[in-house]
């Protein structure tokens, strides 16, 4: 994990306990954060420091080092995902990218001259997610939507409720993963994955192709709701994540369950498909 980080960087991380750390950011002679324990502290050449001036600051060499390696030094081979702003490093590890966007035909065609990186470092936590199963899958599978800030670990969440159905009910369960992070870790044994295609054309192959009972995807955008509409029209049920913290915001009310979190792995409320609460 975090393998591909330039050596001072590294070096600075491994003094941090990694089963805390979720987030790095790296930017062009600034300090060096860390999301540790849900907070963001100025990481030093020891780890945690107490003010940002004591704070390694990345050179721009540092940054394109550590960018080149989590593309596993053949950028023309991640050209997709640097348009979509993210690449995804061996270990799962999305690294988010800012520098200049260049433009062709209307469409990103690239990111140039990066300056920062958003590193989000993933974490398999067994049964963070049996307070969700229990309150709405003991009694069979049904369609749920995660709904908090970004960060909050909506992905985490959902890896855990793969495993814990797989346990449970045998379900052929699709993973449309289209950044790389949904299908690391254990997983589970009835499990199968889409990685790096978009959710349409994830949920429409793989409906012909694998007959999944559940597909489990992250991170919806308003365009992703027809294939969701699609494969529950269908009898398929879904899981999904989505960057909102309202029930009134949902651009359609498709699914049975929806989980409002109100903190980093922590249930605020579940509602049901009228938005009443239950629980």
């Amino acid at each position: 994990m975090l393998e591909f980080l330039s050596p001072r960087l590294r070096d600075a991380v491994s003094h941090i306990d990694r089963e805390q750390l979720y987030e790095l950011r790296v930017r062009t002679g600034k300090p060096l954060y860390a999301n540790f324990r849900g907070n963001y502290v100025p990481i030093g050449r020891c780890g945690i420091v107490k003010t940002a001036q004591s704070a390694l600051r990345p050179t721009a060499e540092e940054v394109e080092e550590t960018f080149c390696a989590a593309c596993g030094y053949s950028v023309h081979a991640v050209e997709n995902e640097i348009r979509q702003g993210f690449v995804t490093a061996a270990g799962g590890e999305r690294v988010g990218i800012a520098g200049t966007y260049v433009y062709e035909g209307g469409g990103v065609l690239s990111v140039h001259s990066i300056t920062s990186l958003c590193i989000r470092v993933p974490h398999e936590q067994k049964d963070c997610a049996k307070d969700i199963f229990e309150s709405c899958l003991v009694g069979g599978l049904c369609s749920l939507l995660l709904l908090s800030p970004p960060g909050w670990g909506k992905t985490t969440l959902l890896k855990d409720l793969v495993r814990l159905v797989s346990e449970h009910s045998a379900a052929n369960i699709l993973v449309s993963d289209e950044r790389g992070e949904l299908s690391t870790g254990e997983g589970g044994d009835t499990s199968d994955c889409i990685r790096f295609a978009g959710k349409l054309t994830a949920f429409t192959a793989g409906i012909r192709a694998m007959r999944p009972d559940l597909i489990v995807t992250d991170e919806l955008l308003p365009e992703d709701y027809e294939a969701v509409r699609r494969a529950i029209a269908g009898g398929v049920m879904v899981f999904a994540s989505a960057h909102l913290t309202r029930y009134e915001d949902v651009p359609q009310k498709l699914f049975s369950r929806y989980v409002l979190l109100s903190g980093p792995g922590k249930i605020g409320a579940v509602l049901d498909e009228a938005g009443n609460v239950l629980a």
